[in-house]
């Protein structure tokens, strides 16, 4: 199989999915070649760690329908965070960077991933970082407790044509609430990141010790620790963003009173000995802005 490429990868995406059967098809639909534009297929690579679901996902189905290089791999329950399956992940990438999805429910805009690659060609040391949306009127943590569910969501989804145009998503989404204010404000998070992989493990990968549902605070903690690597260029892609589905989220899709932030707080304190606070983020931008993308601006 690898044979029908020209050449080894450059970037490697590594996903993390549980028990998302439904989820995944649209997510890797978004990472292949027949929907993303303007990138150099042939440098890039896809690893989907199964994180020990309950069902196990298809992997001979989902390489046959996959429009690019893909593996697979499954790995046997041994907790409830995905910490290990990310390192793991990335253990197995053959990129000289590699680019972070914890949760394998968020699709991506058609954009992000050639994006990425300019943005490394620019700058090799690059922290690349996008903002992240939720499907729906609302952020989903709100809109389920007025009925939002997976139904209404492929519903959603069904009433209009992101296969072709994927920047239609952001038509039909909200900003998350870790990056609520938008593309030039602070944010706490990327849930689609990107870095070179000697980065990743210069600052030891996401941490084991973050060992709750979700890994409680660890994107949040990587995110601010390569923010605070001095070898990393913060670059932020304009009009590019991953769009998270409804699954049952440990963190995503609860009920606000219901939000684990505190359980995560206390293990981040007990791992880092302080509470977690917001990083400073200064990133030189890139991209371009669809004009779907721009009533996203201040005042758009």
């Amino acid at each position: 199989m690898i044979g029908r490429w020209r050449s080894t990868p450059q970037l490697s995406v590594v996903v993390i999915a549980y028990n998302m059967q439904r989820e995944i098809q649209r997510t890797l639909h978004t990472l292949g070649a027949n929907y993303q534009k303007e990138c150099d297929i042939d440098q890039l690579e896809v690893i989907l760690v199964d994180n020990g679901s309950t069902i196990a996902l298809d992997a001979s189905a989902l390489k046959r329908s996959f429009a690019g290089r893909l593996r697979v791999l499954r790995r046997e329950p041994d907790g409830v965070s995905p910490v290990p399956a990310v390192n793991q992940g990335v253990a197995m990438a053959r990129g000289r960077w590699v680019a972070v999805m914890v949760d394998g429910a968020r699709m991506v805009s058609p954009g992000l991933l050639g994006w990425m690659q300019r943005a490394f060609r620019l700058e090799p040391q690059a922290f690349v970082t996008t903002l992240g949306w939720h499907l729906g009127e609302e952020p989903q943590n709100t809109a389920m407790t007025k009925g939002y569910n997976q139904a209404l969501e492929d519903r959603l989804l069904a009433s209009f044509d992101w296969q072709t145009n994927g920047y239609r998503l952001f038509d039909h989404s909200c900003l998350a609430l870790s990056c609520r204010q938008g593309w030039f404000s602070s944010i706490a998070e990327s849930n689609c990141f990107a870095l070179p992989k000697r980065v990743f493990h210069r600052l030891g990968g996401f941490d084991p010790r973050f060992v709750s549902r979700g890994g409680g605070l660890v994107n949040l903690d990587f995110f601010r620790l390569a923010l605070a690597a001095p070898e990393l260029r913060p670059v932020l892609l304009l009009g590019e963003g991953s769009f998270h589905q409804f699954h049952g989220g440990v963190a995503t899709n609860v009920p606000l009173q219901d939000h684990p932030w505190q359980t995560f707080q206390a293990e981040y304190r007990a791992i880092r000995g302080m509470d977690y606070a917001e990083p400073h983020f200064d990133p030189l931008y890139l991209g371009r802005l669809s004009p779907q993308a721009r009533r996203f601006l201040p005042g758009g």
